[in-house]
């Protein structure tokens, strides 16, 4: 199967409107920056969005948000980005918000085909509402269903032909286990390999959950508040 694509308007290819997509990352860390811009040249609708958050105003899916090309966030966080805070309150686009192990457990479920789990965080609160509730060992625990996306897109360190992958450091947030949990995954890497070259060791992601790959470029690396010492 070849899985090297040119670019990631080729990537992205097959994404319509009204679609699910994972997208890995946290803040503007391991964010699949190629492959968000190229989801905006495209024009697509409708989107759910499955991310720990939505960048921030003009980079990451704040560009996405700001053509309202969003329909839902499943996300985490809402911090840092003001267009997602105001349609967020002004019912313009519907959220669901996760606590941040819930939803990464949630990912790592429907990756590992657990269609359902049971998890203390959020009982007592909103979160539980409309849930259902067991007690185990005297403690009361929420059910929480598996997450899966149409397609997921992440972004690795490197990655070879055969579509392996190794993150780096803190960029693996939801990159590794978002990369499990899409029919079709699409990888954006820093450094594309020869198939061998990789220690089999050190890959997080094998081939196998990968269909398309391709060398990312014009990569920002962006952080969203830099703090320095006086």
């Amino acid at each position: 199967m070849k899985k090297v694509v040119n670019n990631a308007r080729e990537a992205i290819h097959g994404i319509r409107n009204n679609m699910t997509l994972m997208l890995g990352g946290f803040g503007l860390c391991g964010i699949p920056e190629n492959c968000i811009t190229a989801l905006v040249e495209s024009n697509v609708t409708g989107l759910t969005c499955i991310s720990n958050n939505a960048g921030v105003d003009d980079f990451g899916l704040g560009l996405l948000l700001k053509k309202h090309q969003i329909r839902k966030m499943i996300s985490s966080y809402v911090g840092e980005n003001a267009e997602f805070e105001r349609q967020l309150l002004s019912g313009e686009l519907e959220v669901e918000l996760i606590p941040q192990g819930t939803l990464a457990e949630r990912c790592r479920a429907g990756g590992a085909g657990i269609p359902a789990f049971f998890v203390p965080a959020g009982y007592g609160t909103e979160v539980a509402d409309g849930k259902e509730v067991r007690e185990f060992y005297g403690k009361k625990y929420l059910l929480e269903h598996a997450l899966t996306a149409d397609f997921a897109i992440v972004k690795a360190w490197k990655g070879d032909t055969y579509g392996n992958l190794i993150y780096r450091h803190t960029a693996n947030n939801f990159n590794q286990a978002m990369a499990m949990a899409g029919k079709i995954t699409i990888a954006e890497v820093e450094e594309l390999v020869p198939a061998g070259t990789l220690d089999p060791n050190q890959i997080h992601t094998p081939g196998i959950f990968v269909q398309r790959i391709f060398q990312a470029s014009g990569l920002e690396k962006r952080i969203e508040f830099v703090t320095t010492r006086s």
